[in-house]
């Protein structure tokens, strides 16, 4: 696919983005920014969020790991049904009630201001390292197919892109988010459903004989009960899905902002319930692209696996330039669906969390305030993508860090468990102690587990990491 295809799609993408944003920027201030007036319609909610969920890493990821794993993901994914079930039920009631900008702000009513200030730092932390390692990832793809042919270095490339995102973002935040997911979350199913139809028809199966192709492949077995020490153990994994749900969506600013747009809890409860069906639904999607990426590749003699079966395949295979089109399309909405979302969430977080503009300065000065956070939000995501490109280097490293990232929902899943399901105060002061001692407390663990005890964790980490953070609470309990 020729390089000036590829620029015209991507400038024809972002002037729908910015377009949209000029839409819905009329008369925006900081409530517009923060909570979109709370008059989002769930329906449009519900549906972009399937988009902010699945990143360019999930896109490109999925497809690839059929080969390897098969369809064991969906033990995770119906995991996410219990979590989605909690955060509708249990968490949302309680930011509802409490009218919530951000949601760490329940930690300082629940135990002080240094749980307060920990549950935030965390959340900014790990989302500044994941936003960024999913925009490296998605950057890297994108230089590779396009801007070395155009001798733009890789820096200039990380600066436009963040550029771009604070531009569509910057009047009206999170209401202008509502609307890009929506159409970000289009075009990646439209570049699922293409990309399958390609395939599927290359390999000669009939749209009607898709399902039982799927469904008699070696490639999807699903359930996985034999091995409980294995990482593809059923209730492992299912029982960790529930729990990533409930950490990364219902205790993770960036996706629960979203859901605080809708006008009620009722709406916001619909929106859960219909996000939630409609996102099992693309998950079958993508681990059918992936059994028949990898039949393809196989036929067709394509030395490719992983993360780059599906970029390969549909870059430099033999079925022409409609479904690199259509990837590059999938791509870019993937990627920029949740970093546009990052942005905003972590200006979001700053400003209301540790700057406390709403109290600490008056109302003509906090629009200003938040402007400038916004900017300088955005220069510290281009600086730490371009760090992992020029300075550490090593994607291995990168990608431990961005698992590391992961580490960190872990004392906000004990925080919130030990404040939902016990009455007892804790020693504010010395929270940080123990959010910082249980991830690491939970590395150590892992890494040894399997030389230990022949027991691999996988997914478990994030529990693990939460039960050691309520445990630790427990110790700091006030009588």
């Amino acid at each position: 696919m020729q390089p000036l295809y590829i620029l015209l799609l991507i400038a024809s993408y972002f002037i729908a983005l910015i377009g949209i944003s000029w839409i819905t920027g009329t008369k925006a201030d900081n409530a517009t920014f923060f909570k979109a007036n709370r008059q989002s319609p769930w329906y449009v909610v519900a549906f972009g969020m399937i988009g902010a969920s699945l990143s360019g890493v999930t896109f490109i990821s999925v497809p690839g790991w059929v080969e390897a794993s098969q369809f064991s993901y969906m033990q995770v994914v119906l995991g996410y049904v219990v979590g989605y079930a909690v955060i509708g039920l249990v968490l949302l009631p309680l930011y509802y009630r409490m009218n919530l900008t951000s949601i760490y702000s329940y930690l300082e009513s629940r135990f002080g201001f240094y749980s307060y200030k920990t549950g935030a730092s965390f959340f900014l932390l790990s989302r500044v390292v994941g936003a960024s390692f999913r925009l490296f990832l998605v950057a890297n793809v994108l230089q590779i197919i396009l801007f070395d042919q155009l001798g733009i270095p890789f820096w200039a490339t990380v600066v436009m892109t963040i550029l771009l995102i604070w531009l569509y973002t910057f009047r009206s935040g999170i209401k202008t988010i509502v609307y890009t997911d929506t159409l970000q979350t289009l075009c990646m199913l439209i570049a699922v459903g293409v990309s399958i139809y390609y395939v599927s028809t290359d390999l000669g199966i009939q749209g009607g004989d898709l399902i039982s192709h799927i469904s008699n492949s070696s490639l999807s077995k699903m359930f996985f009960f034999d091995d409980f020490k294995s990482a593809d153990f059923f209730w492992k994994q299912f029982i960790s899905g529930a729990f990533i749900t409930i950490v990364m969506t219902g205790l993770d600013q960036d996706m629960m902002q979203k859901n605080l747009t809708c006008r009620n809890l009722g709406d916001a409860q619909k929106n859960m319930f219909w996000f939630t069906v409609v996102l099992v639904f693309v998950n079958l999607l993508f681990l059918t692209l992936g059994v028949l990426l990898t039949e393809y590749a196989r036929q067709n003699g394509i030395d490719a696996s992983k993360d780059d079966l599906f970029p390969v395949i549909a870059t430099q295979g033999t079925m022409g330039m409609g479904i690199a089109v259509f990837f590059i399309l999938g791509l870019i909405a993937a990627a920029y669906s949740s970093a546009d979302s990052a942005l905003t969430a972590l200006t979001t977080s700053f400003s209301i969390d540790i700057m406390d503009i709403e109290n600490r300065y008056p109302a003509e000065k906090q629009e200003s305030i938040r402007k400038k956070i916004h900017i300088a939000t955005s220069v510290v995501l281009i600086l730490v993508i371009i760090s992992f490109k020029y300075v550490i280097k090593d994607e291995s490293v990168i990608a431990k860090l961005f698992v590391f990232a992961g580490y960190t929902y872990g004392p906000l899943l004990g925080l919130y468990s030990f404040g939902l399901f016990t009455n007892w105060k804790v020693k504010d002061k010395l929270v940080p102690v123990v959010a910082i001692a249980s991830p690491i407390l939970t590395y150590l663990i892992s890494v040894n587990s399997l030389a230990w005890f022949g027991f691999e964790f996988g997914f478990f980490v994030l529990i693990l990491n939460g039960l050691l953070t309520f445990l630790g609470l427990v110790l700091l309990r006030r009588k």
